[in-house]
């Protein structure tokens, strides 16, 4: 049931997910509406789009894929866009939601992001699936963070602190209705 906006308008949902928790959400996501889902390297054309519902992993303050997907891109009046970010640090803290925002104003077009609608998902992080890469840096983070007095430590930053090393899953797929709410507006 991929939802029709004129002739050949078709919603479509995008992903960018390194280790699964966006895909997961992705995947919920066009089960419940009937929007088919891509990973944003095998994404068809935007321009016939009605909808774009990005979801996007957070890795080191940036949306997996969302410079590249939306690189050039302009939305038509009768286009809608819906940016996922999905990230272990809580969004609901005040100032992850500031960091992320603040990135993902770095990451979309100024003329996009006035009219993307925002929405922010926790995923979870399994340290024995990372890359050498991911690990060697989480290590050095994990490191520098232990430094810093317990009072001057983030909220985001007591998170990765509680969470190193281990298998945590933070994803709740319940989280996805307003997103739907959203998309079927």
């Amino acid at each position: 049931m991929i939802q029709q906006k004129g002739a050949d308008m078709k919603d479509i949902i995008l992903y960018g997910s390194r280790y699964g928790s966006a895909r997961r959400y992705a995947e919920e996501l066009s089960r419940q509406t009937g929007i088919q889902a891509f990973c944003y390297k095998d994404a068809p054309a935007l321009s016939n789009a009605g909808t774009i519902v990005y979801l996007g992993g957070l890795y080191a303050g940036g949306v997996l894929g969302l410079s590249k997907t939306l690189r050039g891109s302009s939305l038509r009046e009768d286009q809608k866009l819906v940016v996922v970010t999905v990230g272990l640090a809580d969004p609901e803290d005040p100032e992850n939601r500031t960091n992320i925002r603040t990135s993902l104003n770095r990451q979309i077009p100024e003329p996009l992001f006035r009219r993307a609608k925002l929405y922010h998902l926790r995923g979870g992080i399994d340290y024995q699936k990372l890359s050498l890469g991911h690990r060697t840096v989480m290590a050095l983070l994990y490191q520098s963070l232990r430094r810093i007095s317990p009072e001057k430590q983030t909220a985001e930053n007591k998170a990765l602190m509680e969470t190193y090393g281990k298998q945590v899953d933070f994803t709740d797929l319940a989280a996805l209705d307003p997103i739907i709410r959203e998309i079927q507006k």
